[in-house]
């Protein structure tokens, strides 16, 4: 007789549930009465009604850390079987604590060495329940955007208090969306046109910057503060003109902007606002999160920030027009806002009469935009699920890490300009900023080559003054004022790392290594001028 997947068999002294089949036997996983799982490795049927026969009709425990083989001699009948849902949960199960065990082997993180291990700037922290995610996505192998992608979409618009969160493949494809949606016929007289000026800084990064020139677009750049690293807001009025129609910046490094003053600029001059969110999730400010002030916000998942999806990004909005508009470039331009796999969500699907198509023309076939695909797949998705669960302690070490840090460099504040938190805001710290001061008896690149030779990474401050980068040598922009201290931060300034990976044996060995260099060129200093 042949046996398959979900047979219970009797063997001498009980019951084997069949794994699965191989020449010359049967891998099974034994079953043994229980009242209840011995531990979290063992699966129960606990009802009768989980048999497509009803043979047995105990409770019945699963040791999925054992499976056995036996040949059919072994067998002395088959006592019921199983259905299908309750062997794939079953088989699941058996994935997800080979994974754990696989994490624990291959993945744990080894332990501090000071001097030998490297301290970095910032990285995934994760375990076993990201694995585990990760490979239930892939038993769905719907290989698109599916249900772990609007369950995270859904726990995070309400986490931050926004209406919609939308997932797209990075950061940077958010900052894309976010710039293009602004663009669309379907907002009238407010959209942006070629020519009109959006406001931002150059101290940033490139992405939140170039799609206002994939949009032909005119950039206007304003100088920042050279302690809170962010929009110098007492210049910022003063660069609006007649074609400004948005403005667009970052919360540079977790440190929120001063959304009191720009707010209200927004509002006396009609500007769309978007905010670059991107280094700040979990960042608040008078107690609300960051992202939900502008009228979009972007959010990135590279391993770097503060969840990780590998690759993955987001859009926030609470204003339904923008959600289908950035759907819709993001989903190649489609006028249809039809999920991944559904179809006549609007219920007039063949009833719709748009630009010069014939009436009734599929409303998954009518494209409104020039748009992308710029969709993630739900195997990331699951992997920010299992993060998601993870922020607010990721963003408790953070400030943590980030105050041991202040606390430690505050005698050293005579030849560093420490960062400032914005007033009324409550940084998540992407990194720690320093600024090395004039008259400082060292280089930035000294104590930086210092601090690498001790194995501690650094990071200068993104792209410093973008305007000097090879990129923006030819494309069209104004300045607003002067960027005096956006060029003092492309030379001066850089970070470290405050990312939740590093615990207080790193803190301490890097606050060390900031004070040898210290003592180093002090002595140096005194010899020279003996």
């Amino acid at each position: 007789m042949t046996y398959k997947a979900g047979d219970i068999l009797i063997i001498e002294g009980g019951f084997v549930l069949v794994a699965s089949s191989s020449a010359g036997g049967y891998y099974v996983w034994p079953m043994v009465k229980s009242d209840g799982p011995d531990n979290r490795m063992s699966y129960v049927l606990e009802a009768e009604d989980l048999f497509v026969e009803k043979s047995v009709n105990i409770p019945l425990g699963i040791d999925l850390n054992c499976r056995l083989k036996i040949i059919e001699e072994d067998i002395k009948g088959k006592a019921g079987e199983i259905n299908l849902p309750c062997l794939e949960k079953l088989w699941r199960s058996d994935i997800s604590s080979r994974a754990e065990q696989f994490y624990n082997l291959f993945h744990t993180p080894p332990p501090f060495e000071p001097g030998k291990t490297w301290v970095s700037c910032a990285g995934k922290v994760y375990d076993e329940k990201e694995i585990i995610s990760l490979i239930n996505a892939s038993l769905d192998f719907w290989l698109t955007t599916g249900r772990y992608a609007s369950f995270f979409e859904e726990k995070l618009a309400n986490f931050l208090g926004a209406r919609y969160c939308l997932l797209t493949n990075s950061g940077s494809s958010a900052n894309l969306l976010a710039i293009s949606s602004l663009t669309s016929a379907k907002l009238g007289e407010r959209r942006l046109r070629p020519g009109d000026e959006v406001i931002t800084v150059a101290a940033g990064f490139p992405t939140t910057v170039a799609p206002i020139l994939q949009n032909r677009l005119t950039p206007v750049f304003v100088d920042v503060d050279p302690e809170t690293y962010n929009v110098a807001v007492e210049q910022l009025e003063s660069a609006v003109s007649t074609k400004t129609r948005a403005i667009i910046l970052a919360h540079t490094l977790g440190n929120p902007f001063n959304l009191d003053a720009i707010t209200k600029i927004v509002k006396r001059y009609g500007l769309w606002l978007i905010e670059d969110n991107c280094d700040a999730l979990g960042s608040t400010y008078r107690g609300r999160y960051t992202g939900t002030f502008g009228d979009l916000a972007t959010l990135s998942f590279y391993p770097a920030h503060h969840i990780t999806m590998g690759e993955g990004g987001a859009v926030l909005t609470s204003d339904p027009l923008l959600k289908r508009i950035t759907e819709s470039f993001r989903d190649w331009g489609r006028d249809c806002w039809c999920p991944p796999g559904k179809d006549n969500t609007c219920r007039r699907r063949f009833a719709w009469r748009l630009g010069e198509l014939p009436s009734g023309y599929d409303h998954k076939y009518t494209y409104s935009h020039l748009g992308y695909n710029l969709k993630i797949t739900d195997m990331q998705a699951a992997v920010g699920v299992a993060q998601l669960n993870k922020l607010a302690d990721f963003a408790c070490m953070r400030r943590k890490n980030f105050q041991q840090l202040y606390a430690g460099l505050q005698k050293h504040k005579d030849v560093f300009i420490l960062p400032k938190s914005t007033e009324n805001a409550d940084p998540c710290w992407f990194g720690f900023p320093l600024t090395v001061r004039d008259g400082a008896p060292f280089t930035r690149q000294q104590l930086i080559q210092h601090l690498e030779d001790h194995r501690i990474r650094t990071r200068l401050l993104f792209a410093g003054n973008i305007l000097k980068q090879p990129a923006f040598q030819d494309v069209h922009y104004r300045v607003a004022g002067e960027l005096k201290n956006t060029d003092l931060i492309m030379e001066r300034t850089f970070w470290i790392g405050l990312y939740p990976g590093l615990g207080q044996k790193e803190i301490d060995y890097v606050l060390d290594a900031f004070d040898w260099f210290m003592r180093m060129k002090l002595a140096r200093c005194s010899n020279n001028n003996r």
